[in-house]
């Protein structure tokens, strides 16, 4: 099964000469990229939030295989939905699902199904493929999107995840593809991250999840990023690195109404 791009043309351009030059421009170059265990990245169109994503990939070192966990934008699907085997495509070409890791995935976590509906039309995911795609060619992925989940539930996947990234045996990058506050001035919007990003730097989870909750902060990739990190602490991380924040504005110029990007590097 092939899962064909969504917003190709879109979110980033539909051609592999543009995509290859988009790329080359977003990815500053770094001589001594770093293992990490996850990372959280943003995923709106290029033009946006493309050179905060492009910092971050350029300061880790991909492995051989990578986990991707988004949001589900749209509620179609399974709450947690794993993509089945198969390939994704995009301009760049075809990355291939990693079968043992999913295998994994489904054995350790009762919360996993194998659902392509979900994975459909999100975004969130395949934003995150090119920027792989362009800086480890070889690599294979598994691809989760979240619906919703209690704390508890989100807890349970990241210590599932990491149970199967132990069994696995190999090193796996996880991505957790989120965007900060929505539409909001720009220093409301930086207020409210500042408060999210407190609580993801600390590594801690829960809290990152509860500050949303009670401050009514729309980050909307907050379950992938709490995920993320609880798989990341059970795999032994220990510290956490912001590495660029930013919003809409500084493109767009209107700091009335922006969304707002955070990069960080979990290890």
């Amino acid at each position: 099964m092939q899962r064909q791009p969504a917003v190709a043309g879109q979110f980033y351009p539909g051609s592999e000469h543009g995509l290859r030059i988009a790329l080359s421009r977003l990815i500053p170059e770094n001589a001594a990229p770093q293992p990490v265990k996850g990372i959280i990245s943003p995923h709106a169109g290029y033009v946006y939030s493309g050179a905060i994503a492009g910092k971050v990939f350029s300061r880790i070192a991909i492995p051989d295989t990578v986990l991707i966990i988004g949001p589900n934008h749209h509620g179609a699907g399974a709450a947690a939905a794993l993509y089945p085997d198969g390939e994704w495509l995009t301009p760049l070409g075809v990355t291939a699902i990693n079968t043992r890791l999913n295998s994994l995935l489904l054995q350790h976590s009762p919360y996993f199904r194998s659902d392509t509906v979900a994975h459909q039309r999100e975004h969130s995911l395949e934003v995150q493929l090119p920027f792989i795609q362009y800086l480890h060619p070889e690599a294979t992925i598994s691809a989760i999107c979240l619906g919703h989940g209690d704390y508890a539930a989100l807890r349970d996947i990241g210590h599932a995840i990491a149970a199967a990234i132990r069994e696995y045996g190999e090193d796996v990058l996880i991505v957790a593809s989120s965007d900060m506050t929505h539409y909001e001035s720009a220093d409301s919007a930086r207020q409210k991250d500042e408060m999210a990003l407190e609580r993801a730097l600390a590594l801690d989870g829960k809290g990152l999840l509860e500050v949303c909750q009670g401050h009514r902060i729309t980050m909307c990739g907050v379950m992938p990023a709490t995920v993320m990190i609880e798989a990341a602490i059970t795999l032994g991380a220990q510290k956490a690195e912001l590495v660029a924040y930013g919003n809409s504005g500084d493109v767009s110029g209107d700091n009335e109404r922006v969304v707002g990007y955070a990069a960080v590097t979990v290890y």
